[in-house]
């Protein structure tokens, strides 16, 4: 039993590590691109967090923790977590663009993203598809 739960935990781990390696790069590229073409930067980070959202929630529903169906539960969860994470996703890049620079944000994105995904990990995994 223990040795499934540990099977469970890593095959999960590994495709939330690669769904979120597909939504950084999404992410990123739209908010590099945004803030290039004049975006601001909260406005250019909220718009890579929808695009990198949008991908993963059917793509971590359905292949990280196995969901064959998503409801409107599982989609509300999922934005009031998303909301919360996205808050303070924003607040860093933005510190970062403030006191570094806008192409410093731009190497701190990922970073900023990297540090928040073991967070949502827990998050989707015991509130959005519980």
């Amino acid at each position: 039993m223990v040795i499934e739960d540990w099977r469970l935990h890593l095959r999960q781990g590994t495709v939330f590590v690669l769904v979120g390696l597909g939504q950084l790069a999404l992410d990123t590229a739209v908010f590099v691109a945004s803030t290039a073409f004049g975006f601001p930067v909260i406005a250019g980070n909220l718009l890579g967090r929808v695009c990198g959202a949008s991908l993963g929630f059917w793509l971590n529903g359905r292949y990280t923790f196995g969901k064959q169906r998503l409801d409107w539960m599982h989609a509300l969860r999922f934005a009031i977590v998303w909301l919360l994470l996205t808050a303070l996703s924003t607040f860093l890049v933005a510190l970062a663009a403030s006191r570094l620079g806008l192409h410093d944000a731009w190497l701190a994105k990922p970073l900023v993203e990297a540090g928040i995904a073991v967070l949502s990990f827990f998050l989707w995994k015991h509130v959005v598809y519980r």
